[in-house]
């Protein structure tokens, strides 16, 4: 599976957001989706499950609380939940790095990347948003970083 067939297997409701306009939503969404594998795999050994658990809050937390924060109705309170997301992105890929005992090397490398891609974009819209003062509809997705220098066309790698 790749990217794009990601978002097409998606329910309208969700693409049809506002929300869905943020790519850092977007790309925190497919983690956890993808990482849902990668927590069975690490499940299935007994020294590695309570990383695996660890690991999947850690992923679903990052879209969650960027959900959430995006629902705020000042920059303050959307920067506090950004905030969240970006520690929870942090601690996934320490997770990651973690379980590169049990999980294949190009699935580590996919999901760091992937992490770190989340992490440069939560660091430029947090402060932004902190400094707004007033709720603006288009307050979070007109200050997105550049689009993803991840490649997001390629097939995801499987643990």
């Amino acid at each position: 599976m790749r990217y794009d067939e990601w978002q097409a297997g998606l329910p309208d409701d969700i693409k049809g957001d506002s929300l869905w306009k943020l790519e850092v939503y977007r790309l925190g969404l497919f983690i956890a989706d993808i990482a849902w594998q990668d927590a069975l795999a690490l499940g299935k050994t007994p020294r590695t499950r309570d990383l695996a658990d660890q690991l999947y809050r850690a992923v679903c937390s990052i879209s969650a609380n960027i959900a959430e924060g995006y629902s705020r109705s000042t920059g303050k309170d959307r920067a506090r939940f950004l905030e969240y997301s970006l520690g929870s992105a942090r601690e996934a890929r320490d997770w990651y790095y973690k379980s590169r005992h049990t999980l294949k090397e190009e699935v580590i490398k996919h999901r760091i990347s992937l992490l770190t891609q989340i992490i440069k974009m939560l660091s430029v819209l947090t402060p932004h948003q902190r400094q707004k003062g007033i709720r603006e509809e288009q307050a979070v997705y007109e200050t997105s970083p550049q689009p993803s220098s991840f490649n997001l066309d390629s097939e995801i790698p499987l643990p």
